[in-house]
C-alpha cells in the first residue's frame, strides 16, 4: 500500500500521482490502546469481514507514545501498524497532538487555555492546551516529528491525520500568549495604529489607540466590546488554528513529501469559529465529521453539510472522516438509529463526493466520556444488528468501486454561504438577536430541494460566474470586490436573489452609509431607512397570503426597473414591496425583506426560478419526498436518489442501471433508501 494515491486524493490540484481509484474506502478511528492486545487480532479479523481498508489510529495516544519528557514507547503502536499492513489495511496516522499528556501540563501549566473572565481552564477533558503557546507548539512538532520519521517508510502509512477537530474546545484563548499573537496579527494587517483605529472606529467610547500593544482580546469587560475588534478577533482565532496545522503539516511533509496530509472539520450546525473556506486549500484532500443533530429536518441538514464539504472540496472527491453508526453520546437524549439509517446517512455522504466513509469508532469504548457513544462493533459484540448493519454496508460500497474519483456534478442553481457575514451578522447590538446565519442559508438550500432543485453551496471567495442563479440569503458583509463580482454576475445574465441584512457592512464591519442593503442598493434598486425587526411572537402577512417572521422593513423602490413581486398586508407596512426584482443587463436581481415561512419560500421560488429558466430535476410527484444529486466521470454519470421519508417510493421515471438500492426487476426505493442509478457517456 505504500504509497498508492488514496480514492479521495486522487483529483486534489497538487496530487502527484494519477493512479486509478480502487473503491470507496470505509473505515474508522481505531483506538487498539484502550484494549489489551489479544483483542487486536479480533479487531483485524472483524475489519477484513466488513472491509474495512483504511482506519485512523493513535489520535488521543500522546501519553501513551511519550509517557514522560526524553521517553517514548513505540512498542505497541510498532505492533499495530504492523497488523494493518499484514491486513492490507491503511493507516490515517494521527500526529496525536491533540491533548497533551498529564506530564506535560504539570510541568508547563502555561500551556493551558483561559477564557475571557479570566479563568484558566484546567486538564481533564481533551484540547486543553493554547493555540498560540510557542511552549505547546515545540512539543507538538517534536511529537509530529518524531512519529513521522519513524513510519516514514512503513507500508500501512497512506496519509496523516493532523491533531484532531481542531477548535473544538479551544477556539477562544484571551491568555497573555494569545494576547501578543494578536497584536502581531493585527500589525500585519492593519500596518499602522492609525489605520487600525479607522476600521475599528475606536472614537467611539473613547476607545482609539496609540500603540499596538495597549490592545487586548475582547475579554470580558463593562459593556459591550467593540465590534470589529470581536471580528478580528474571531478571524485570528481561526487563523491560529490554520497556522497550527500548517506548522505540523510542514514538519510531516518535510519528512514524507508524498504522503498526504489532512485534517478534520467539523462542518455541521452551529459550528462556525473555524473559516474552513479559508483553511481548505491548505489540506491534501478534505475530511470532514458529521454528526445528525436532533432538530427539524436533520436528514437534510445532513445533505446540506455535505454539500458544503463538497464547496471546500470544490467538487473534488473527500473524506468522511466521522459520523456515528447510531447513537451519540453527547446530546441531552441520545437516540438509536432506526432501520436504514446508517447506510442512508452514510450514502448521502458519499452522493456529495464522500469517498471514504468513516465512523467514530471502530470498537465501542468500555470506558471514558464516550463509552455511551455507538461504533461499528458496539458493547455487544460482532453477534449483533449493528455490525451486522456495518459488514452490509461495507458489502454496499464495494458495489460502488465505478464511482470512486468521480466529481461532483455541477449545478444551475447555487447557495452563497460567507464565513465572515455569518461571523459579523451575529454578534451583539444588532436589530436582533434572534438571526441564525447559517439557518437562513440552509433554509433556503432545503426550499429548493422542496422544488425539485439541485442546488450546489459556494463560498463567497469561490467562482460563481457559472451558476444561473444564485441565492446570497443574510450576505451581510460586502467587501467592495464582491461587490463588484455580484454585479458582474448579475450584468452577464445572471439571477441573483439576496434578502434583509445584506450588503450592511464591508469588511471592516463598517456600515455602508446611504441606505440600506448598502452595497447592493443599486444593484437591486431599493432604499430601506430602518430595520424593523419582528417580535419573537410577531409575524406580517404578504398578498400571496403567506407569512414572515423575524424581520420586515419599509422597502422604497429607487429604479423605475424595479418589479414588485409580493407587497405586505396590514399593518404599518400596508401596501409596502416585500419581495422585489430589477432587471440589470442580461440578469436580474431580487430582493426578499422578510423572512418567508416554507410556503412563502416554495411559492417566491417558483416565480424566481420560472425567471430564471431553471427547471425542476425531480418529477412533481416525488418533490419533498426524494433529493437528487450527481456524480460524474469517465465512465458516465452516476445519480443518487435518496428517500427522505419514512415510506417506500416508486423510481419509474428514473432511467440507467441502478448499481444499489433496487431490487431486480423493482422500481420501489424503500424506506428511508438510496438509489443509484448509472448513466454510460
Amino acid at each position: 500500500m505504500k504509497n498508492a494515491t488514496p480514492t479521495w486524493l486522487r483529483h486534489h490540484p497538487d496530487s502527484k500521482n494519477s493512479s486509478a481509484p480502487r473503491r470507496i474506502s470505509f473505515g474508522a478511528d481505531y483506538n487498539p490502546e484502550q484494549w489489551p492486545r489479544d483483542v487486536w487480532g479480533e479487531d483485524i479479523r472483524l475489519m477484513k469481514q466488513a472491509n474495512v481498508d483504511v482506519v485512523s489510529v493513535g489520535i488521543f495516544s500522546w501519553a501513551r507514545l511519550q509517557p514522560a519528557q526524553g521517553r517514548w514507547d513505540f512498542d505497541w503502536l510498532d505492533e499495530v501498524m504492523d497488523l494493518l499492513a499484514e491486513a492490507g489495511i491503511g493507516a490515517d496516522l494521527a500526529t496525536a497532538t491533540a491533548s497533551p499528556p498529564a506530564w506535560l501540563v504539570t510541568e508547563h501549566p502555561e500551556i493551558l487555555p483561559v477564557t475571557e473572565d479570566g479563568v484558566t481552564l484546567s486538564p481533564g477533558g481533551r484540547q486543553h492546551w493554547r493555540p498560540t503557546s510557542p511552549v505547546f507548539r515545540e512539543h507538538a512538532l517534536n511529537l509530529a516529528r518524531t512519529l513521522a520519521e519513524r513510519y516514514k517508510d512503513h507500508p500501512a502509512l497512506v496519509a496523516w491525520h493532523v491533531n484532531n477537530e481542531l477548535g473544538c474546545h479551544n477556539l477562544y484563548d484571551y491568555s497573555d500568549d494569545a494576547a501578543a499573537s494578536f497584536r502581531e496579527w493585527l500589525v500585519q494587517r492593519y500596518g499602522s495604529v492609525d489605520e487600525l483605529n479607522r476600521a475599528w472606529s475606536t472614537d467611539f467610547w473613547s476607545q482609539r489607540y496609540q500603540a499596538f500593544d495597549q490592545i487586548l482580546p475582547p475579554r470580558k469587560g463593562t459593556a459591550f466590546p467593540n465590534p470589529t475588534q470581536q471580528l478580528d478577533f474571531k478571524r485570528f482565532s481561526s487563523d491560529a488554528l490554520k497556522q497550527h496545522f500548517i506548522a505540523e503539516r510542514d514538519v510531516l511533509r518535510a519528512v514524507t513529501p508524498d504522503v498526504p496530509v489532512t485534517t478534520n472539520f467539523m462542518v455541521v450546525g452551529e459550528t462556525k469559529g473555524m473559516n474552513f473556506s479559508d483553511w481548505a486549500d491548505e489540506l491534501d484532500f478534505v475530511a470532514n465529521d458529521h454528526y445528525r443533530l436532533p432538530i427539524e429536518h436533520s436528514r437534510d441538514e445532513l445533505s446540506f453539510s455535505a454539500a458544503t464539504t463538497s464547496s471546500l472540496a470544490r467538487g473534488n472527491p473527500w473524506f468522511l472522516m466521522e459520523h456515528s453508526t447510531s447513537a451519540v453520546n453527547w446530546q441531552p437524549i441520545n437516540r438509536p438509529k432506526r432501520d436504514g439509517e446508517l447506510a442512508r446517512d452514510s450514502l448521502a455522504h458519499v452522493a456529495h463526493g464522500a469517498d471514504a466513509v468513516c465512523y467514530f469508532q471502530w470498537r465501542q469504548s468500555a470506558g471514558g466520556a464516550e463509552k455511551y457513544h455507538s461504533a461499528m462493533v458496539p458493547h455487544a459484540g460482532e453477534d449483533s444488528r449493528l455490525y451486522r448493519s456495518v459488514v452490509q454496508l461495507g458489502q454496499t460500497l464495494d458495489q460502488l468501486q465505478p464511482l470512486a474519483g468521480t466529481q461532483r456534478a455541477p449545478a444551475q442553481v447555487a447557495v452563497l454561504m460567507d464565513w465572515e457575514s455569518w461571523w459579523c451578522s451575529e454578534l451583539d447590538s444588532h436589530p436582533t438577536e434572534d438571526l441564525r446565519y447559517r439557518q437562513e442559508v440552509f433554509h433556503w438550500w432545503l426550499a429548493l430541494l422542496n422544488e425539485g432543485v439541485r442546488a450546489d453551496v459556494v463560498q463567497a471567495h469561490q467562482d460563481f460566474s457559472g451558476y444561473d442563479a444564485v441565492f446570497a440569503p443574510v450576505l451581510h458583509m460586502v467587501p467592495h470586490q464582491l461587490k463588484g463580482r455580484l454585479e458582474d454576475f448579475v450584468l452577464e445574465g445572471g439571477h441573483l436573489v439576496t434578502t434583509y441584512f445584506s450588503g450592511t457592512v464591508d469588511q471592516d464591519d463598517r456600515v455602508w452609509l446611504g441606505g440600506y442593503p448598502g452595497a447592493l442598493r443599486d444593484l437591486l434598486g431599493i432604499r430601506v431607512e430602518e430595520f424593523a425587526p419582528l417580535l419573537r411572537d410577531e409575524t406580517v402577512t404578504l398578498t400571496d397570503g403567506t407569512l414572515g417572521t423575524l424581520w420586515s422593513e419599509q422597502v422604497d423602490i429607487t429604479d423605475s426597473g424595479v418589479e414588485v413581486l409580493r407587497r405586505y398586508v396590514g399593518g404599518e407596512l400596508d401596501g409596502s414591496p416585500a419581495v422585489t426584482r430589477r432587471r440589470g443587463g442580461a440578469g436580474t436581481a431580487s430582493y426578499v425583506s422578510s423572512r418567508l415561512d416554507s410556503a412563502g419560500r416554495a411559492s417566491l421560488l417558483r416565480d424566481l426560478l420560472a425567471g430564471a429558466g431553471v427547471e425542476p430535476e425531480i418529477p412533481q410527484q416525488l418533490r419533498g419526498r426524494i433529493e437528487v444529486t450527481k456524480r460524474v466521470g469517465a465512465q458516465g454519470e452516476y445519480v443518487f436518489v435518496i428517500n427522505r421519508t419514512d415510506e417506500p417510493v416508486n423510481l419509474q421515471d428514473f432511467a440507467g442501471h441502478a448499481l444499489i438500492g433496487l431490487s431486480a426487476g423493482s422500481r420501489t426505493l424503500a424506506s428511508r433508501g438510496v438509489a443509484v442509478f448509472h448513466l454510460q457517456r
